[in-house]
C-alpha cells in the first residue's frame, strides 16, 4: 500500500469514529472489511454519508427511519446489507 493509499485509509477511519459506539461496532468494520472493495460511486456515497448528523446514522442503521436522498439510501442499505445490520427476515 503506498504512502498516499495509507493516509486516505487513516482519514476515512477516522471520519468514520463517531460519538456513538453503537455506530463505530458499525462503520469502522465496514471500513476495515467492506469500503475497499466498493465501486468508487459507492466510495463517494460513504464520504456523503460521513457527513451525516450521529443521530440520523443511528435511525438509518436500525432501520428506524430511511434517508431521504436517494444516493444515502444506496450506501445504508450497503453497510447493513455487509455489518449484519439485516433486517430479521433476511
Amino acid at each position: 500500500m503506498s504512502e498516499l493509499d495509507q493516509l486516505q485509509k487513516n482519514k476515512l477511519f477516522w471520519a468514520s469514529r463517531r460519538g456513538m459506539l453503537e455506530l463505530d461496532l458499525v462503520l469502522l468494520p465496514f471500513v476495515e472489511n467492506v469500503f475497499a472493495g466498493l465501486p468508487e460511486e459507492d466510495k463517494d456515497r460513504y464520504w456523503k454519508l460521513l457527513d451525516q448528523e450521529d443521530q440520523d446514522l443511528f435511525a438509518w442503521l436500525l432501520r428506524r427511519g430511511e434517508p431521504e436522498d436517494e444516493d444515502l439510501r444506496r450506501i445504508v442499505e450497503i453497510v447493513r446489507a455487509n455489518t449484519g445490520m439485516r433486517a430479521s427476515g433476511d
